[in-house]
């Protein structure tokens, strides 16, 4: 080993570093703020830019059983996981009314799903947005980021009632995507709030890098909130009723999805569709309908999910069925679901909540139908940024064996 390039390589890093710092100190303001709000807080003297650094983490521990023979069933299955961990940027530059928001996560469930449309490697980041409020209450966004889908989707993973979201989530949401969106809002009264959303997107999920394969997605969404905005910032995003709002307070939120040419079972999710000749292409519909509704502690969400396909059966060149890896039929997946759940905090911040899902697949997918029953406890110390959650579900399947399954997850957000 040459010790005298290494002692070179170090006292260059730490000329660097030194000169990188004086840097930053002269025409910076670092500030901290108090737990959950960030660990870092960076703004420019002359209020040109800025910065927040934040950090959260999830760990669950789970168990799932056959409700045969239950609670005396061998057969049981445990896992511990990070289920999350995520690295958080955002701030804005130039001027206040562009803003932007980098996400990038770091477990294995984050970053799983490599493939050759996402050039192989791990697929870190979640959201890299920009977004420009350039007339009024119009806004233009930019980048990566969640399509305005069903409500459960767009809160935040950090910001849940129960440990995770229902299977109407799971089987049917339209997740992240690639492309650009308008916003807009407007006041009927002076408390009815109505917002628009419109987005056209490349419509096969996040970090793809070999470019559009069939059509683009477009996805508009409309939300009215008549009795005014929820206490605090995105109130009507997030779980249960913290603030214990004084007044009630409902928001109600319609979608349409329209994923033109779609080469992928869940429209921008799901797997590819693959054929004889590169990949099946339909025209996927998707529908959602969803309710926010909170007073004094008490909270209710409800959503209904619809999704259809016009042709839903991928075929080969000479019209034959085209199988997966598996040997089996590939289809859309097409069907329909609805979610109900509530909870009320009680005092000190501990909150009961429940939750009761279904899930009606088409019949062309030869998937079982499915019933969910959750009862949840949780218990928030420093609302959704430090929060112990519990929840134990029994899961109901036509054709398949009822099983339980037993949730336990820390999070924490700096």
């Amino acid at each position: 080993m040459n010790y005298r390039n290494v002692l070179i390589t170090i006292s260059m890093l730490m000329t660097f570093c030194v000169y990188s710092q004086r840097i930053v100190e002269q025409p910076t303001t670092t500030t901290t703020k108090k737990f959950g709000k960030g660990i870092l807080n960076i703004i420019d003297r002359d209020s040109t830019w800025s910065m927040k650094f934040s950090a959260r983490m999830q760990f669950l521990t789970q168990a799932n059983w056959s409700a045969e023979n239950a609670p005396n069933n061998s057969e049981t299955t445990t896992s511990f996981a990070v289920r999350r961990a995520r690295l958080k940027f955002n701030g804005f530059a130039f001027s206040p009314k562009l803003t932007y928001k980098i996400e990038l996560g770091l477990s294995n469930n984050d970053i799983g799903g490599a493939n050759e449309f996402t050039n192989n490697a791990p697929r870190v980041i979640y959201d890299a947005v920009v977004k420009w409020n350039f007339h009024e209450n119009f806004e233009l966004w930019m980048g990566q980021t969640k399509l305005p889908g069903n409500r459960e989707r767009v809160i935040s993973s950090g910001d849940m009632q129960l440990v995770d979201r229902s299977l109407l989530n799971r089987h049917f949401n339209i997740d992240r995507d690639m492309g650009m969106q308008l916003r807009h809002h407007f006041n009927l009264t002076d408390k009815f709030l109505v917002r628009e959303i419109f987005a056209i997107s490349q419509g096969e999920g996040r970090n793809i890098t070999t470019g559009n394969l069939g059509g683009f997605q477009y996805t508009s969404r409309i939300e009215m909130l008549p009795f005014g905005t929820f206490t605090g910032s995105k109130g009507d995003y997030k779980g249960a009723d913290l603030k214990r709002e004084e007044k009630p307070k409902l928001a109600l939120g319609l979608t349409y999805d329209f994923n033109n040419n779609a080469v992928k079972t869940r429209s921008n999710m799901g797997s590819y569709m693959r054929n004889d000749v590169g990949f099946h292409e339909t025209n996927i519909s998707t529908i959602f309908a969803d309710a926010m509704f909170k007073y004094k502690g008490f909270s209710f969400m409800g959503e209904y999910a619809y999704r259809d396909a016009q042709n839903a059966i991928a075929k080969n060149s000479d019209g034959s069925l085209a199988l997966d890896d598996k040997g089996r039929q590939v289809t859309v997946l097409e069907g329909s679901a609805f979610n109900l759940q509530g909870g009320y905090l009680l005092k000190k911040n501990w909150e009961v909540s429940g939750r009761y899902g279904n899930v009606s697949f088409g019949d062309l997918t030869g998937k079982s139908d499915i019933n969910n029953y959750t009862l949840g406890l949780s218990k928030y110390i420093a609302g959704h940024k430090l929060k112990v959650q519990t929840d134990i579900s029994y899961i109901d399947e036509m054709f398949n064996e009822n099983r339980f399954l037993y949730r336990l997850q820390v999070d924490i957000h700096f």
